[in-house]
């Protein structure tokens, strides 16, 4: 059927009958969606034969890379053998029970449970439920409320963008719903100035205990946050935050909640990124490179502790339709199979990681309007700001890093502008040649948008 349309017709229909999420459609449909036909590797084509470098594998989720064909032989003997049943009613299938029992093999030890969804945003409020669920069982019912942090993502269903910290969602369907409260984001670039990055992980760490001293100690239920903020424009803590914060939640019985959906699964070079940081969390949300997107599924990782709890509790009221979708299942088992027994991971860690971020640091930090290069396995960013010395940011946050990005895409190269963060995240599977090929390409749009910026006068 791709072949039947012309990109004309693709977007006109696109425009008469597909809302687009997270976008102004209005916009979108003057200006016309650009069409992906088809993919292979790290690179997408589009239907104007275009070769696009994909530097964010999709939605941060694509680890194993596109067109693996094993992947979707696995879904096709699923679907002829079943192609769906229910995990209710005192039922499970083999694709379920052979996932579950490979996910605890990866997983630390002490995650012996997993509760399937069918994406990051419910894997969210599926721990919310949890975690207030837990609460009630151990008899500590007013132990409710939820702690996120500003500029941290989870998810845009309704508790999964309460608890995260973008004002943007919060105001159109009057959010944050009760129980949610916020702490600031451990961004040193910004807030930390006058510490060493040690010091404000500190700092930073003990925001979450001030909160929970305002709420009560009795009232919190849980601290919620990613390892490294990916929406919030590749944040990464300071060595000393984590640690610090597990010792404030200890202290005060706080359940501590690790969003893994885009650090999870290697993208670190570590299978999870609270092992990068060192510290272990309650329970964990997956999904994305559980994957690698090629079905929709997500998971919760419920520690030991809770997941006792919860069977104590007798029912759990909470579940959905394709919890455990036979083929989401297979081709999850197949994915994550593959990333562990091909090396992937390990080669993140060990080798294109370290690559990527020694030439990325390298090919950016001379730039005169670049700033806070960062970045670790196959996640990094840097952020454009108008005065490098004083670490002074645009003031109308986000418009220069539309700029950037779209003229990123302009030369078939997909990084995503988190305001005005520059962020990447491609395929795991990316090679050092091709490394080399999205630093150059990058380069040469940096030094484009810096151009951009002084014609009009931003600069």
């Amino acid at each position: 059927m791709q072949n039947e349309r012309t990109t004309a017709q693709w977007r006109a229909l696109d425009a008469a009958h597909h809302l687009h999420p997270f976008t102004d459609t209005e916009s979108l449909n003057q200006q016309g969606a650009r069409v992906i036909t088809k993919a292979d590797g790290v690179f997408l084509w589009d239907s104007e034969g275009n070769k696009i470098l994909d530097g964010m594998a999709g939605l941060w989720c694509v680890n194993i890379g596109y067109g693996r064909k094993d992947l979707s032989e696995v879904a096709k003997r699923q679907m002829d053998e079943l192609a769906y049943y229910n995990t209710f009613f005192k039922t499970t299938h083999p694709a379920v029970v052979e996932l579950s029992r490979l996910l605890s093999e990866v997983a630390p030890q002490g995650f012996s449970r997993i509760f399937y969804t069918n994406s990051g945003s419910e894997s969210v409020d599926t721990m919310i439920r949890m975690v207030r669920r837990y609460w009630d069982v151990k008899g500590k019912p007013e132990k409710k409320t939820l702690i996120g942090r500003w500029n941290g993502y989870h998810g845009s269903t309704i508790g999964g963008a309460s608890l995260g910290g973008m004002s943007y969602m919060h105001e159109q369907g009057d959010l944050p719903i009760p129980g949610i409260t916020h702490v600031e984001q451990p961004w040193w670039y910004r807030y930390g100035q006058g510490m060493t990055p040690e010091e404000f992980g500190v700092v930073a760490a003990r925001w979450v205990e001030e909160k929970i001293l305002e709420v009560g100690p009795d009232k919190v239920a849980a601290f919620v946050g990613e390892p490294i903020q990916g929406a919030g424009g590749v944040i990464i803590p300071p060595s000393t935050y984590w640690p610090e914060v597990e010792r404030i939640c200890r202290q005060y019985d706080v359940l501590l909640v690790a969003d893994e959906v885009i650090c999870g699964f290697g993208r670190t070079g570590e299978w999870f990124g609270h092992q990068l940081f060192g510290f272990r969390p309650d329970l964990f949300t997956a999904a994305k490179g559980l994957s690698s997107g090629y079905l929709p599924i997500g998971a919760v990782f419920v520690g030991d502790k809770v997941a006792q709890g919860l069977i104590e509790g007798g029912d759990f009221n909470h579940g959905f339709t394709y919890s455990g979708h036979p083929v989401a299942a297979a081709v999850a088992h197949a994915n994550v199979k593959a990333l562990r027994d091909e090396g992937i991971i390990d080669r993140v860690k060990h080798d294109t990681g370290p690559y990527m971020q020694q030439r990325w640091r390298a090919a950016f930090g001379g730039f005169a309007h670049v700033d806070d290069v960062r970045g670790v396995g196959l996640i990094q960013a840097f952020t454009l700001v108008k005065d490098k010395a004083t670490h002074e940011l645009f003031p109308d946050w986000g418009t220069v890093g539309t700029i950037c990005r779209d003229i990123f895409f302009r030369h078939n190269l997909i990084m995503r502008a988190c305001g005005d963060h520059m962020v990447a995240a491609p395929p795991l599977v990316i090679s050092k040649a091709e490394i080399d090929q999205l630093i150059e390409t990058a380069v040469q749009c940096v030094t484009e948008c810096e151009q951009v910026l002084r014609e009009r006068g931003l600069v």
